[in-house]
């Protein structure tokens, strides 16, 4: 029997108010009832994009679970009443399900990176989880590979499919080929850091929810990205107004 959680809607999108170890439970139940489902970790970039893509919107509102992908929808949610209570990041996400995965010898596929990086990413995770039954794909496939893709991951029968290829490439990629996991999840670029390709901020900055910022330090190519925050304050703010006026 699933979790049911309360939902908020920002800009939209229904966002999940789940914790991370409900949002495991959720992938859990969901592998061991064979339940096929989608997650989608919505951060405010992506948010904010599907104000104006009704197609993207109806994309992510049609996911069996949708978590706060960041501190800004965790932020959002409570100036709209419905407290969440931490965000669950799709990198944060996968790793606490990778223990789970081990200790029930679940198969996992990780799709997506430049080529090598998944298959690194997965020698790490087993590395520290041994148990998990894995294989790779890169995520530069063409369309004329990507029938080969298709049957090398249903060949591979994975309980979870891991998908990097960037948002909102992945979310629309996941939902025209269902079926192929019990769990399908966007993870970004996740494989590259755990692949040690790209290196997380530490703990401490993590916990002071400024990873973003670090991010934004080390790579100044997203500040284009980064820019859509300030945008989704005042549109998150704006929808509070409206919802407050007689």
């Amino acid at each position: 029997m699933f979790l049911k959680a309360e939902r908020v809607n920002i800009l939209g999108i229904t966002v999940d108010a789940y914790s991370m170890q409900e949002t495991v439970e959720q992938i859990r139940q969901a592998v061991e009832g064979q339940v096929p489902i989608r997650v989608v970790t919505a951060n405010p970039e992506m948010i904010y994009a599907s104000d104006r893509d009704q197609r993207l919107k109806k994309l992510i509102n049609s996911a069996e679970v949708v978590t706060a992908d960041g501190i800004g929808v965790v932020w959002a949610a409570r100036r709209l009443g419905t407290p969440i209570r931490e965000r669950v990041t799709g990198i944060d996400l996968i790793q606490a399900v990778f223990p789970v995965a081990a200790t029930r010898k679940w198969r996992l596929f990780f799709l997506g990176g430049n080529p090598g990086v998944a298959e690194l990413a997965a020698n790490q995770v087993v590395s520290k989880h041994p148990g998990i039954v894995w294989d790779t794909g890169n995520g530069y496939f063409s369309s004329e590979e990507e029938p080969q893709v298709l049957e090398k991951i249903r060949r591979f029968q994975p309980d979870i499919l891991l998908v990097g290829l960037g948002a909102p490439r992945q979310e629309y990629w996941i939902a025209e080929h269902p079926g192929l996991a019990y769990v399908s999840v966007g993870v970004g670029g996740s494989f590259d850091a755990l692949a040690g390709v790209v290196i997380r901020a530490p703990k401490r900055i993590q916990e002071l929810h400024v990873e973003w910022l670090y991010r934004l330090w080390k790579e100044p190519r997203r500040w284009q990205r980064q820019s859509v925050l300030p945008r989704f304050v005042l549109k998150v703010l704006w929808q509070r107004l409206r919802r407050q006026t007689p």
